[in-house]
């Protein structure tokens, strides 16, 4: 009965939506005469009077609007009452507004070429357009100018040489943008929309802007905003957000086709020399300003780059390794080598002590600690992956200040990203449904958003399930890598060697890559939506699973409205949201947490896995602005409240102030203090992964479980084991050994999860000087976070069997921490939690854009970044994942000669410290040379652009674990805008 209420709710509040835009459409309409004047005219440009093509013509506080064809006409209706202005604008001409106060409309105009730098305008700092000048915020723009002379091969991709932008490629199709630190490949702080529909998908917790937005033809431009954005957008927006705003079809109309073909892993990639293509159309028809619509639809299709770095994360010195043996120092020789992109060798459940063993040179029993061998990366993942996209939208408009559109957006794409673990996207599909309602000062929308995994699997369960299936148990493969090592030391075999031999001897049944008994078998895994594998699990499937097979549902509604005209003293604007996730359990990854605990992952007799769970948030905000001194002072002020059922409501204030000196010099300021909710991955997942069950971090999961509050954490683990296997070195028996070192376990004493909150404190500066030629952007941030999220992996303790749990300790329970008695007397936990300790972090952007000589342009940015060290330890990495410096510098002229243009980019980041779940270690220093030469056909409105990323072929990683990134050299044709 409770998912019926909420169903109801949210049916209750789309249908109020709808009676809300009904209203005010009805109103509007009334207000309305029905006589059309029908303004018409040719726009040409002012220097060399030729037609102008996709010039922008609107009427000023409507909606109404409408583009030049090729031969630079216009013809627009309107209803609207004289006198009126008449807007026309178009990229690298002055802006241009006309008061028209008659019925003779035939206009004949000419634009002025003018730089664009400084002249933009943003939606996304304020929810309002305003000048990038004035924004109380850091923000950035790329415009269709920008995006078509930047070298990189895609819109998406010339992110990466914003000012504050840090790109994480996880995949050639999936890539994710961050600012302002604390980068992961998931990254649930950094909010992706496509006009207004977030781009998140729902169970993965991952944004997918490249993989199901926009195409190469259907961009018009992509604004950015480094640092906090909750005080407006609310959820997840902490560390910043990317808008991108698509081509209306009553602006950009005709048929526009796009081509790109072009090579990568052209050398030292791992992967041999592949063709990568991409293809898309797009086609927008408008008829009497009344109705347009447009269809859009792009497939690309490339060998995906190969993540296949072997440096070990688990050297010897350390205390999960040996390092009271010396000769195993050698990552060759080391047995418990955990490769960044070898799975199977990790210490959550692939870490085995061989005990009791008599070692040449030494007294006493000795232990020792190997990993699981593991697959390769490579083994294991698609090299070709592709995506497709397709999306449509039709747009209707009442009158002129009342648009009604329909959008549809489906993407599918395949790839890899990096979660907790690895996961191989196969044949994911996400669909959006829009509906909005838009005018000059309103806008209300709702949307629901389809998520389906697919044929997606988690490649840590895979191998874990392939090494088990087919080399036994960690108990079984233990026993014989032991004989086997004890008989090769007893014959005088040296330990490195005998250690070979042992895994040797351990790993003769195991299925070997390239086989067909390794196809077979792999098949059969990822075929199967149960990880635990049946002999280790009882009732399990006998080979194990790896599927991933997630479904979702976002229902999302929201509106906005600008009542500045209605209030004297000040400009107002409020709005409001909501937004309800329902997800299918599958059992094996979000399940019906009101069934009992032992029937969750098990199927009722229909099929599934029991109700739908959901999750919910609702927010509202207003914001208030007003200027002072003829306007060179201009003050924010907004409030925000948010509240998810889950947990108290949390009020979102922002205040920001921006000063004018002397008409070019802009100072800005702000504080805001945020919130996010726990993404549903991080709220409510329950995933058994490689016989570590990872948990979302809401209270009630905890029931019946204990993690929260009679557990130890693994890190302690570790070390406890260490000093243990030392003690059974020098004669003590395991027992007395554990029992002297109990006083190394820490109790891991959690709390449910809470938000996440952030204060920020932002100043800056942006100007244009020397005759608008020259750009100067500056801003400095300083953050703090409360509560950051994240995760701890922990040990309940149990009596032998799991018959029941016993008190973290006694005796019993440290006696069960005992490594070896890992699989008969320990549940392991992966737990979502709030740090304990605070975090501060800071940092500063500088940006500079000069044209210095006719069209020529020189541009750069510099990036710097870092975090306070706590003196506390806290209960888990946190994760920067942030080079403290960056930089990009580009060099370009847009037509150095007629119709040809040119740019380049030249990017370096210095070496930082990656830290997740899944792999840790150093990412090396990098610098990398893109290019790209454009020719334009403007007789055939063609455009030819040869480029190249990583020019020289300089291999590098983004990220420990991430895929080493080559040379990709590209040939792209567009036609833009035929038949119009």
């Amino acid at each position: 009965m409770k998912n019926l209420t909420i169903i109801l709710n949210s049916k209750t509040l789309i249908t109020l939506i709808v009676f809300f835009s009904l209203s005010i459409l009805t109103t509007k309409i009334k207000a309305q005469g029905n006589n059309f004047i029908v303004l018409s005219g040719t726009i040409v440009g002012h220097d060399d009077k030729a037609a102008l093509a996709g010039v922008t013509v609107s009427i000023k506080n409507t909606v109404s609007g409408t583009s030049t064809n090729s031969a630079g006409k216009f013809d627009l209706k309107t209803r609207a009452k004289f006198p009126f202005t008449l807007v026309v604008s178009s990229i690298g001409f002055q802006t241009q507004e006309f008061v028209i106060d008659n019925a003779d409309s035939r206009l004949d105009i000419e634009l002025l070429t003018q730089t664009q730098l400084g002249r933009e305008v943003v939606v996304t700092a304020s929810r309002i357009e305003e000048s990038i000048l004035r924004s109380p915020v850091a923000i950035e723009k790329l415009d269709i100018r920008a995006i078509r002379e930047s070298p990189a091969p895609s819109f998406y991709d010339a992110l990466e040489n914003v000012k504050g932008v840090q790109m994480t490629t996880s995949s050639i199709t999936f890539k994710v943008p961050n600012t302002r630190g604390f980068n992961i490949p998931n990254n649930f702080r950094f909010v992706q929309l496509v006009d207004g529909v977030d781009m998140q998908a729902g169970t993965l917790g991952v944004p997918l802007g490249n993989a199901i937005g926009p195409t190469e033809l259907d961009i018009a431009s992509l604004e950015i905003t480094p640092g906090a954005a909750s005080a407006l957008y609310g959820m997840n927006a902490i560390n910043g957000m990317a808008n991108l705003i698509t081509k209306s079809p009553f602006l950009y109309q005709g048929l526009s086709l796009y081509q790109r073909g072009g090579l990568n892993h052209v050398g030292g990639t791992g992967r041999d020399l592949s063709n990568l293509t991409e293809t898309a159309i797009r086609y927008a028809k408008a008829f009497d300003n009344k109705f347009a619509f447009k269809v859009n639809i792009s497939y690309m299709r490339g060998t995906d780059w190969l993540s296949d770095t072997k440096t070990n994360q688990n050297p010897n010195n350390l205390n999960t390794a040996n390092p009271q043996f010396s000769e195993l120092n050698a990552d060759a020789d080391n047995p418990a080598y955990d490769a960044w992109n070898k799975y199977g060798d990790d210490n959550g459940s692939n870490a085995v002590t061989l005990s009791g063993l008599n070692i040449p040179g030494t007294s006493g029993s000795q232990s020792i600690i190997v990993r699981r061998t593991g697959y390769w990366e490579k083994d294991v993942v698609k090299p070709v992956v592709d995506n497709l996209k397709f999306d449509a939208a039709l747009h209707y408009r009442f009158n002129d200040n009342a648009e009604l559109s329909y959008g549809y957006r489906f993407g599918k794409l395949d790839g890899l990203f990096q979660r907790g673990n690895k996961i191989q996207m196969d044949n994911v599909t996400v669909q959006n449904h829009k509906i909005e309602l838009k005018g000059s000062n309103y806008f209300v929308k709702t949307y629901v958003s389809i998520e389906n995994t697919g044929d997606s699997y988690n490649i840590k369960p895979l191998v874990d399930n392939l090494d088990i299936t087919s080399g036994g148990t960690n108990s079984v493969w233990g026993t014989k890598y032991k004989t086997a090592l004890q008989s090769a030391l007893n014959s005088g075999a040296p330990l490195a060697e005998a250690l070979k031999i042992g895994r040797a001897a351990a790993d003769a049944s195991r299925v070997e890559p390239g086989t067909l008994a390794f196809n077979d078998l792999k098949n059969t895994i990822i075929g199967i939506n149960n990880w635990d594998n049946g002999a280790v699990i009882e009732g399990a499937p006998e080979t194990g699973g790896a599927w991933l097979s997630q479904k979702s549902r976002t229902y999302h509604a929201d509106g906005q409205w600008d009542l500045s005209n209605k209030v004297k003293f000040f400009d107002l604007l409020i709005g409001a949201d909501a937004r309800i996730y329902e997800v299918v359990p599958d059992g094996n990854n979000f399940v019906d947490f009101n069934r009992p605990l032992a029937e969750r992952n098990q199927p009722l007799a229909d099929g599934s896995f029991g109700d739908n769970v959901y999750y919910k948030k609702f927010g509202t905000f207003a914001q208030v602005t007003k200027t002072f001194f003829e306007e060179k002072l201009k003050l924010f002020g907004s409030l925000r409240l948010d509240y998810n059922p889950e947990f108290d409501a949390k009020f979102n204030p922002r205040i920001a102030a921006v000063y004018t000196v002397a008409e070019k010099h802009n100072f800005r300021v702000s504080f805001q203090n945020g919130y996010r909710f726990p993404a549903l991955f991080e709220a409510i997942s329950f995933v058994n992964n490689g016989n570590v069950r990872r948990v979302g971090g809401l209270s009630y999961i905890n029931e019946g479980l204990n993690y929260l509050d009679n557990s130890y954490t693994l890190a302690s683990s570790d070390v406890f084991n260490a000093a243990l296997n030392a003690d059974v070195a020098s004669g003590l028996s395991v027992n007395d050994a554990a029992l002297k070192n109990r006083g190394l376990l820490e109790v891991t004493a959690l709390s449910a999860t809470r938000p996440e909150r952030i204060n920020s404190f932002e100043a800056g500066y942006k100007s244009v000087l020397l005759e608008n030629k020259l750009v100067v952007d500056i801003d400095a941030y300083i953050n703090q976070y409360d509560g950051f999220l994240g995760q701890v992996e922990v040990s309940v303790p149990y009596k032998t069997g799991f018959t029941e749990q016993v008190q973290v300790g006694t005796d019993e329970a440290v006696i069960a921490m005992v490594r070896a008695n890992r699989d008969k007397q320990q549940t392991r936990y992966r737990v979502y939690t709030n740090a304990k300790n605070k975090y501060n972090n800071y940092g500063s952007s500088l940006g500079i854009t000069y044209n210095f000589y006719k069209k020529f342009t020189l541009a750069g940015n510099i990036n710097y970044n870092n975090i306070s060290e706590n003196k506390q330890k806290d209960v888990f990495v946190t994760g920067f994942n942030t080079p403290k410096w960056a930089t990009n510098l580009s060099f370009g002229n847009r037509e150095i000669v007629k119709n040809v243009g040119f740019n380049v980019v030249w990017r370096w980041q210095e070496t930082f410290l990656y830290e997740s779940p899944l792999v840790n270690g150093e990412v090396p220093t990098f610098n990398t040379f893109d290019a790209q030469a454009t020719y334009r056909i403007p007789q055939a409105k063609a455009n030819v652009k040869v480029g190249a990323t990583n020019l020289f072929n300089k291999n590098y990683v983004q990220y420990a674990g991430g895929p080493t990134l080559g040379g990709l050299y590209y040939v792209a044709l567009t036609f833009d805008g035929l038949f119009n």
